[in-house]
């Protein structure tokens, strides 16, 4: 196994950097310290063929571009303090009203104005025995985005021979502070412009009711005969039927003690490439793209809508607003962990 260190570019004269991580299957995953974006993630396919599986930019230019960011789709980031939604911008925490951001419409979403994938981490890179990775660190400053305590956060992504992606993230705080850290990395495991053709399985049978500003009603509605069951793997462009603009929807994995779990699996037919999702979280947001722009990249149009599918696993989104979620609140003395791991491999999968 490798990592290699280069440059990436600089942000206000801050130097940044980018790792690649190398493992004996011709894996290849490259993260930058900006924002701990996950620029590009190769993998063979049936025939031995490498590409790019993720959506995402060879430049630091191109993530930091007006275009890109006028309708800003994430690519790869870490998110937080809060992943997802909170609704009206606002919440209380041990009597005291709090106000975040509204970029969403009404709502704060994704950590806000300046959130955790548009910071510049601290970071290094490792080799261990059985992986390779890098360690980035950061520090949110009491009062950051309008969020409560000085916040450490620390992010682990290493690769492996067993083609693991895992993240590790783990945090802690001097104040009572809401957290919910994710990965917003967008997959597309084939040569389509689009994922319509690949087929999903979830291993969840409830979803989270929500309104039209895509804030939950706190009720949890069965996914069966409804475009949602996942339940049996199936072609992800059925919903598109029903659901005009896809998925944006959190499923319950049932997952309260937070153990490592299998939450489900992306398959690609005729790349034969295969994903599958473990996590400590409780829920997981399939994000199918509805809103990705199509941008020029070199005199190319690229992206666009339904062009990749995010499998975002975290806490429930607008928690802090629902008693009935799990609790979003990291006190002080307590350590915030989770795990997330995207497996890579090729099969001939029956669907």
């Amino acid at each position: 196994m490798q990592i290699k260190t280069s440059n990436f570019g600089i942000i206000n004269n801050l130097k940044v950097q980018l790792f690649t991580l190398i493992n004996k299957n011709n894996v290849e995953v490259k993260i930058t310290n900006y924002g701990g974006i996950i620029t590009s993630i190769n993998t063979p396919d049936i025939n031995n063929n490498s590409k790019n599986i993720i959506l995402g930019f060879d430049s630091l230019d191109a993530y930091t571009s007006k275009d890109y960011l006028a309708s800003y789709p994430y690519f790869g980031a870490i998110i937080g303090r809060v992943a997802n939604r909170i609704s009206n911008g606002k919440f209380e925490l041990d009597a005291k009203q709090y106000s975040v951001a509204k970029n969403n419409d009404n709502n704060h979403l994704h950590g806000g104005l300046i959130g955790f994938d548009r910071v510049i981490w601290d970071a290094k890179s490792f080799k261990a025995v059985d992986k390779v990775g890098v360690i980035l660190s950061y520090l949110s400053v009491d009062g950051e985005e309008g969020y409560p305590g000085n916040l450490k956060v620390k992010v682990e992504y290493s690769l492996n021979n067993e083609n693991e992606l895992s993240i590790n993230y783990f945090a802690e705080t001097n104040a009572a502070t809401p957290i919910n850290l994710t990965q917003h990395s967008y997959f597309n495991l084939g040569d389509e412009a689009t994922i319509k053709n690949h087929y999903l399985q979830l291993n969840c049978d409830k979803y989270t009711e929500i309104d039209s500003e895509l804030i939950p009603t706190g009720n949890m509605i069965s996914v069966k005969h409804t475009p949602y069951d996942f339940n049996k793997i199936k072609r992800i462009g059925n919903g598109f039927k029903s659901l005009k603009d896809g998925y944006d929807t959190n499923f319950d994995l049932n997952n309260d003690k937070g153990v490592l779990i299998k939450a489900g699996e992306l398959y690609e037919p005729t790349s034969k490439r295969l994903l599958e999702v473990f996590t400590t979280e409780a829920g997981i947001q399939v994000y199918s793209g509805g809103s990705i722009p199509k941008l020029k990249i070199d005199g190319e149009d690229k992206f666009g809508k339904f062009s990749g599918v995010a499998l975002e696993t975290q806490h429930f989104p607008d928690a802090l607003h629902h008693p009935n979620f799990q609790s979003i609140i990291l006190n002080p003395g307590e350590k915030y962990q989770q795990q997330t791991i995207y497996k890579f491999s090729v099969v001939e999968k029956s669907i």
